[in-house]
């Protein structure tokens, strides 16, 4: 198909196509001749992929720029491509460094050998989470952290639930790398819809009655 097509059936903006090209986000055509370029049903399904990443993952294009190189390095195991895409959700970092973000690392460094994840408590994600509990403390409500088994209980059935994902998507690295991807950042987004659902339901429940 042509650049017109693929801009028609993609949603996407011929000079934004365009764009991608020049920065490497999106394989060239193929030329048919000096001044055309023919573009196949991967291109379309990599601009469908690009557009998702950017409007419901909310990444920024150099960000994905990250995890598309890794989707295309044949090398790069799925489980290493997971944590490309994984360090790339994640806030830059636990802020301030302070008695609370120290005592924060803290109980990320027990939940996690307690849990027995084979994970770090100082890996992108383990700094993040240890910045939230460190964020609740400072506004009064350390107490919060008291529930932070049942946010892991969650999270590990939702892990599990991604990984069956994953694993169904069959042997080929193509579909389980990109099944990844989609997963992890859309995934992210489903599940804090699911949460603002759930919570307006209980809140409902809880407080609604007269």
């Amino acid at each position: 198909m042509r650049i017109g097509e693929l801009s028609r059936r993609t949603g996407v903006p011929v000079p934004t196509i365009k764009y991608y090209v020049r920065e490497g986000l999106l394989p060239a055509g193929e030329l048919s001749s000096p001044n055309q370029a023919s573009y196949g049903p991967g291109h379309e399904r990599r601009l469908r992929l690009i557009r998702a990443l950017l409007e419901v993952g909310g990444l920024s294009l150099a960000a994905i720029g990250e995890v598309l190189s890794a989707v295309d390095d044949k090398e790069q195991p799925v489980h290493k491509l997971l944590g490309v895409v994984a360090n790339r959700l994640v806030p830059g970092g636990a802020g301030e460094e302070d008695e609370e973000t120290d005592l924060a690392r803290e109980e990320v460094a027990r939940l996690i050998e307690a849990r027995g994840w084979n994970t770090s408590a100082s890996s992108p994600a383990g700094e993040a989470l240890a910045g939230a509990l460190a964020a609740l403390a400072r506004v009064g409500h350390a107490d919060f952290a008291s529930v932070l088994d049942v946010y892991a209980d969650a999270a590990e059935r939702v892990a599990a639930a991604d990984l069956a994902y994953v694993g169904r998507r069959g042997a080929a690295r193509e579909g389980m790398v990109e099944s990844v991807v989609v997963g992890t950042v859309l995934g992210d987004a489903m599940l804090a819809s699911l949460r603002r659902l759930a919570q307006t339901d209980a809140s409902s429940r809880t407080y609604g009655r007269s």
